[in-house]
């Protein structure tokens, strides 16, 4: 997963992803939350939580 995070972006803007928890990959830039689901990133901004930490 790690080697992953390094080429992955955020759909929306383009920022990093890094895990947030266990369940979630969450954008540093524009603060949203995508799943993960059966191990695989679901990147699809309608599926997107907004992540206010």
């Amino acid at each position: 997963m790690e080697e992953l995070l390094s080429k992955v972006r955020c759909p929306k803007c383009r920022g990093l992803l890094a895990r947030s928890l266990p369940s979630e990959l969450a954008c540093s830039s524009c603060k949203l939350a995508y799943p993960i689901v059966d191990n695989l990133p679901r990147l699809l901004v309608e599926e997107a939580r907004t992540n206010e930490e």
